[in-house]
C-alpha cells in the first residue's frame, strides 16, 4: 500500500540530538513515530472504501427504519386494539362498580334506618324514664316543701302566741307603771294644796297672848316611780328553710 509521508525523520532526529538525546535513541524515535503515522493515515483506495462502506450502511439504516416504522405502525394498531378493548372493559367494569355501589348504598341506608329507629325506641325510653323520676322527685320535693311550710306555720303560730303573751305582760306592767305615778303625782298635788292652805290660814290667837312657833311645812317626797316596763324580746323565725 503506497504512502506519502509528509514527516521529516532526518531533521526530527538532528533536532533530538541536539537537545542532548543519545543518536540511535533519536533514530528508534523517529522510526515509531513514523511507523506510527503510516498506521493512521488513509489512502484514496481507503476513502472509496469507507464511502462504499457508508453507502451500504446507510442503505441497511434506510430498509431498518422502513421495517422498524411497518413494525411501529402495526405495534400502533394492536396498541389501539388493545386500548379499545381495555376501554371496553373499563366500562364494563365501572358499569358493575355502579350497580355494587348502589346496592350496597341501598343497603347501608335500611340499616341506617334500622339503627335510627332503634335510637329512636331507645330515647324515647329514656325519655319516659327521666319522665318517671323527675315526677317522683318533684312529689317528693313537693312533700317535703308542703312539710316544712307546715312546720314553719307551726313556729310562726307559736311565735305568734309568745308574742301576744309578752305584748300582754308588757300592757299589765306598763298599767302598772302608770297607776303608780298617777297616785304618786295625786299624792304629790294633794300634800302641796294642804300646805298652801295651812300658810294661808289666819291666825285666831288674842293679842298679848304667846304665839304658838310656827312649825315648817314640809312636803311629802313623792313616792318612787316604778320602773318603765322591760324592752319585748320577741324570737322571729327565721323564713329560710335549712340547707340539705
Amino acid at each position: 500500500m503506497s504512502t506519502t509521508i509528509a514527516f521529516d525523520t532526518h531533521a526530527y532526529v538532528k533536532k533530538l540530538r541536539d537537545a542532548g538525546v543519545d543518536e540511535r535513541q533519536a533514530e528508534i524515535q523517529a522510526e515509531a513515530i513514523l511507523a506510527l503515522v503510516e498506521d493512521r493515515l488513509a489512502t484514496k483506495q481507503d476513502m472509496a472504501t469507507l464511502k462504499r462502506d457508508l453507502a451500504d450502511v446507510e442503505s441497511n439504516l434506510r430498509k431498518d427504519m422502513a421495517a422498524i416504522e411497518a413494525n411501529l405502525k402495526r405495534d400502533l394498531a394492536d396498541v389501539r386494539k388493545d386500548m379499545a378493548t381495555i376501554e371496553a372493559n373499563l366500562k364494563r367494569d365501572i358499569k358493575e362498580l355502579d350497580v355494587k355501589a348502589e346496592t350496597r348504598i341501598k343497603e347501608l341506608d335500611v340499616k341506617a334506618e334500622t339503627r335510627i329507629k332503634e335510637l329512636d325506641v331507645k330515647a324515647e325510653a329514656r325519655v319516659k324514664e327521666l319522665d318517671v323520676k323527675a315526677e317522683a322527685r318533684i312529689k317528693e320535693l313537693d312533700v317535703k316543701a308542703e312539710a316544712r311550710v307546715k312546720e314553719l306555720d307551726v313556729k310562726i303560730e307559736t311565735s305568734k302566741l309568745e308574742l301576744r303573751k309578752d305584748i300582754e305582760s308588757a300592757k299589765v306592767d306598763t298599767i302598772r307603771w302608770t297607776a303608780g305615778m298617777f297616785v304618786a303625782q295625786t299624792a304629790l298635788i294633794i300634800g302641796a294644796l294642804f300646805a298652801v292652805m295651812k300658810m294661808n290660814q289666819p291666825s285666831l290667837q288674842p293679842t298679848g297672848y304667846p304665839t304658838a312657833p310656827i312649825q315648817e311645812m314640809r312636803l311629802p317626797a313623792p313616792s318612787t316611780p316604778a320602773p318603765p316596763p322591760p324592752a319585748l324580746s320577741v324570737p322571729v323565725p327565721s323564713m329560710v328553710p335549712p340547707s340539705r
